[in-house]
């Protein structure tokens, strides 16, 4: 019964990937065979979906390449796939976001999710905590 799923994770060389999920924009840097050369292409997109898991699992990019949209299924875990950067992580409420592929224009933008860093952080919990202390001194 699970014999499958040993002989999976004995085949398959899994690297660090970063964690993205769907409404991510990623750069995939895939290698391509040209005759006898090989070179790396970065495929830069909006990902669209991931699907299955272990061994068979993949990951859908899309991207407008001439005013045209572009989609690739990547496996996730080909020996083919240098590196994965994620440039801007998005919100979205769906698991598969296929109804990206209707809409256009500014219906066709997702929303960014907004970096803090650690200073900020800091900075906003030490303004919120002041403002508690002056309302339980009033009561």
């Amino acid at each position: 019964m699970n014999l499958i799923k040993y002989v999976e994770e004995q085949l398959v060389q899994k690297k660090a990937m970063p964690a993205f999920k769907a409404g991510d924009t990623i750069t995939v840097n895939y290698k391509i065979k040209e005759g006898d050369k090989e070179r790396i292409q970065q495929y830069q997109g909006v990902v669209i979906q991931r699907r299955g898991e272990g061994a068979s699992s993949s990951f859908t990019v899309r991207k407008i390449s001439n005013g045209i949209g572009v989609e690739r299924v990547f496996p996730t875990y080909s020996p083919f796939i240098e590196s994965i950067e994620v440039n801007k992580e998005g919100i979205v409420r769906r698991a598969k976001i296929y109804y990206i592929r209707n809409a256009k224009g500014k219906k066709a933008r997702i929303e960014e999710k907004q970096q803090q860093s650690s200073e900020e952080k800091a900075a906003n919990a030490a303004a919120a905590a002041p403002a508690k202390e002056v309302v339980a001194e009033k009561v």
